[in-house]
């Protein structure tokens, strides 16, 4: 997946915090957890592990994080050489009725919010940016989705691609990464796991680790 070379990618990872109904995210523990977890295990050839954030459960209430979360990736690679590698946002969400992993290949400008967000927002059929026209609107990932899913099914995780990233606060997000990275020549993913009931927390940190391998492949 891409030839080997010299650069290297750089992966910052977000995850979320509790939200109705899901009183302990799963993602806030991998996220947590991770950098740890990939030091004891030995980082992949040619990755750097940048930040690891955990975002609030909320759309438009918690932009002002969001954006300066995004910003963090791209600002010293703006002041220093522009040959310093990829940069990828992965994104972390939990999908509580799944019973495997998805890989986001995009998002749609719509908020259809089915509860609250953590601060008590509630869109009906809202653009998430309004200047990008309809909410059928849809950004795609440049991330070879398909392909990521394949390889990771063959290390065998119960994985597949996905076209339907909901219209709650993992798509609002998704939607405003996919646009940040398309605008400063970034990558976006958005990955989609379940409960730790559904798959514990060892095997869901080996599956991050493995993708993490296989975005360290990328050019």
């Amino acid at each position: 997946m891409g030839s080997e070379g010299p650069s290297v990618v750089t992966v910052h990872v977000t995850g979320f915090k509790k939200f109705y109904g899901v009183s302990e995210n799963p993602t806030e523990t991998i996220v947590g957890n991770l950098r740890a977890f990939m030091e004891k295990k030995g980082m992949p050839k040619g990755l750097v592990l940048g930040s690891c954030n955990i975002l609030e459960t909320a759309g438009q209430g918690a932009l002002g994080q969001l954006y300066r979360t995004l910003e963090s990736a791209v600002a010293g690679r703006d002041k220093g050489s522009s040959n310093m590698g990829q940069v990828i946002w992965l994104h972390f969400g939990v999908n509580s009725g799944a019973s495997r992993f998805t890989i986001e290949n995009q998002a749609v400008n719509e908020a259809t919010f089915r509860c609250p967000d953590e601060l008590g927002w509630k869109p009906q059929k809202v653009p998430i940016v309004p200047s990008d026209g309809s909410f059928s609107r849809t950004r795609e990932t440049s991330v070879p989705v398909t392909e990521i899913s394949k390889a990771l099914a063959k290390m065998g995780y119960d994985v597949m691609p996905s076209d339907d990233a909901g219209r709650f606060v993992c798509n609002y997000v998704y939607y405003h990464s996919l646009r940040f990275a398309e605008q400063h020549g970034i990558k976006s993913l958005f990955v989609h796991v379940p409960l730790f009931l559904t798959i514990d927390e060892e095997i869901q940190m080996h599956f991050v680790a493995s993708l993490l391998e296989l975005l360290a492949s990328l050019q």
